[in-house]
């Protein structure tokens, strides 16, 4: 069967693609339930692990500001890890509803993209929890103990919202950095950039991973470099990846031809 033969099978009406998206984003949201109640169930050893970072950089002790503050912070808590368990769900689902609509030769294509972005956020989010921020908390923590000569003591007091907002900044922003490789080669797959104008454009990168680094991570220039390096070397590893689905486009192309 030819490809155009092969998608014409596969086509719905509208409403049997409305009845089929409802069903999978009924499936997506049952996972986020069912993940949620196991987060919730778990959520004091996921709130330890987290807070690991903050003990081992010397800050033995939290407060709330709410008399709620506990209680959100937990649901808040296990909402985000409902999201990072229910992901591969999720994705299944979205690549299930989006699969009939592709030529065989298009869903060969996606299908590593699929594989590789929760690797690539996981790499991003393990990196942010074991290096970059124990390196943000020791700079951010120093600034305690007496004020100069004067005989004031700072005291640092983290609110367990706000560093939990902080924690969670981190691992998406450097789960969501390293997804740049599958976003670029995406890109050049749809013909939107080529591997010609990400090569003329790789200063500009490097400008721009510094000062996304810039923003996302704390002043310190050690957690900067530790988001802008990897950012600078994930830009050149799409390049290399698009080299090469451009040498495997060429030899399909070559060897339909020789069959034509």
């Amino acid at each position: 069967m030819s490809e155009p033969d092969e998608l014409e099978d596969s086509r719905a009406p509208l409403l049997d693609h409305l009845i089929e998206l409802r069903r999978r984003l009924l499936y997506c949201i049952l996972a986020l339930l069912a993940c949620f109640g196991v987060a919730m169930y778990f959520v004091e050893p996921i709130f330890a692990f987290l807070l690991a970072p903050l003990a081992d950089a010397g800050q033995k002790e939290v407060i709330y500001t709410t008399v709620y503050g506990g209680f959100f912070t937990e649901v808040k808590l296990a909402f985000f890890a409902a999201m990072m368990l229910s992901f591969p769900v999720i994705a299944n689902q979205m690549w299930q509803f989006v699969a009939p609509g592709l030529y065989r030769n298009e869903k060969r294509a996606l299908l590593p993209f699929l594989v590789a972005t929760p690797v690539l956020f996981v790499s991003g989010a393990a990196l942010a929890y074991y290096v970059a921020i124990p390196m943000a908390l020791h700079f951010l923590l120093g600034y305690t103990g007496m004020v100069g000569d004067s005989e004031v003591k700072r005291q640092s007091m983290p609110e367990i919202t706000e560093y939990l907002s902080f924690v969670m900044q981190f691992l998406f922003a450097f789960g969501i950095s390293f997804l740049l490789p599958v976003l670029l080669m995406l890109l050049e797959r749809a013909g939107i950039v080529s591997r010609k104008q990400l090569i003329a454009a790789r200063r500009y990168a490097i400008v721009g991973a510094f000062a996304i680094a810039a923003v996302l991570t704390p002043p310190d220039i050690g957690s900067q470099l530790l988001l802008a390096i990897p950012l600078c070397a994930l830009y050149e590893l799409a390049i290399i990846g698009i080299w090469f689905t451009e040498r495997k486009r060429g030899r399909d192309a070559a060897t339909a031809i020789e069959k034509a």
